[in-house]
């Protein structure tokens, strides 16, 4: 049983995708290929924004982004402390300070609250210019951009929406990718949209910062490459990943969205009685990047995994502990917060196989197991 299910997608889509590596072979075209900007404009289309830049992968998408602010040393930037290291080492790898917020139990995503308690702290201790708040759509839904973007505006900041998890969901009827002042996006296999290897893209409507993304991805080039006018990076996607990504596109908006969601339903109806379940808050839709459950405690989880594996059932936990944990920001000033919900859920939660994919039979196996072992079959 695989995990997040890639075997399965590659045999579905194998004729299209095939034909597709094979163009960009025969062309030779192997960066900076006609299928590059094609995707660059189908994606901007879908999110539905002026501008979709491609680079190297969804960290590089987060520090591109950054940097086209001018964010750096002396700048404070928010990041809720449950999420993917790469949301705050992005921030430091730019010379800025991350300032840790905790989450809300019911949606992994980005506690308002405690959010703006850490804006005021900073500006209270008056060391760091507070300059942008990383909002992570985390496990597929999107964060709660209208209270959000009311903070954001308050205290003159920039949202950085970070819809590498979310990508396909929508908020009152948008899509992620469109809720920042910049957004960006991860392919990294496992993602709701992924490719072949690492990639990413940024999505803004503003040109100014959609031209410094282009110039930096590319060594910070003016006129031509040889001609560099900034400070930049290597952070190109390959032709072949935007092949893969045109063909996965196809199949991500025609079934698969709808096919993931049905698993998950299924999922939430059979152990929401046994296991807290993710619950989609009204107005939003999730693209399933992991469904992730709840147990009672660490004991409980620990046991529900080790059966799970001893019958052939992969697992992972997202995310063993919270980013204020971790040894590299060890000395991290928490600005009065105790990260109390972060550091509960990362001892209880699990995420379980998820995919369009996923057969019925290996949807019931891990059903019956987990309701076994909770003890609601009894």
């Amino acid at each position: 049983m695989q995990f997040r299910d890639l075997k399965s997608q590659y045999a579905a889509l194998k004729t299209q995708m095939d034909a597709a590596i094979e163009q960009v072979l025969v062309s030779s075209d192997y960066i900076a290929g006609d299928q590059i900007e094609e995707l660059e404009q189908k994606l901007a289309e879908y999110v539905g924004v002026k501008h979709c830049i491609s680079c190297g992968n969804g960290t590089d998408a987060l520090v591109l982004a950054l940097k086209a602010w001018g964010v750096g040393p002396g700048d404070a930037v928010f990041v809720p402390d449950h999420t993917f290291f790469s949301s705050a080492e992005s921030v430091a790898f730019a010379g800025a300070t991350p300032v840790f917020a905790d989450v809300l139990e019911d949606t992994f995503n980005l506690d308002p609250v405690s959010l703006e308690r850490v804006i005021q702290a900073v500006q209270a201790e008056g060391k760091l210019m507070p300059r942008a708040i990383v909002a992570v759509d985390l496990y597929g839904l999107p964060a709660d951009y209208d209270r959000i973007r009311e903070i954001a505006d308050r205290y003159h900041l920039y949202i950085l929406e970070d819809s590498a998890q979310g990508f396909g969901s929508t908020y009152h009827g948008k899509p992620a990718g469109s809720f920042g002042d910049i957004a960006t996006t991860s392919f990294f296999p496992a993602k709701p949209l992924g490719c072949y290897g690492d990639g990413g893209a940024v999505f803004t409507d503003n040109t100014e910062w959609a031209s410094k993304i282009r110039s930096m991805r590319v060594h910070g080039k003016g006129s031509d490459k040889y001609d560099n006018v900034r400070i930049g990076m290597n952070s190109r996607l390959d032709t072949i990943q935007a092949a893969v990504l045109l063909v996965k596109l196809k199949a991500f908006k025609e079934y698969e969205l709808k096919d993931i969601n049905r698993v998950a339903a299924k999922y939430t109806e059979r152990l929401e009685d046994c296991v807290k379940v993710p619950r989609i808050p009204a107005g939003y839709t999730s693209s399933w990047a992991s469904y992730n459950i709840l147990f009672r405690d660490e004991e409980e989880r620990n046991q529900v995994r080790a059966y799970l594996k001893e019958n052939g059932v992969p697992t992972m936990i997202y995310y063993p502990k919270g980013l204020h944990q971790q040894a590299v920001f060890s000395g991290c000033h928490l600005y009065g917060e105790s990260l109390s919900v972060t550091t509960d859920i990362c001892r209880r939660t699990l995420a379980i196989p998820v995919s369009p994919y996923l057969s019925g039979e290996d949807q019931e196996k891990i059903i019956h197991l987990i309701r076994e072992k909770t003890g609601a079959n009894a």
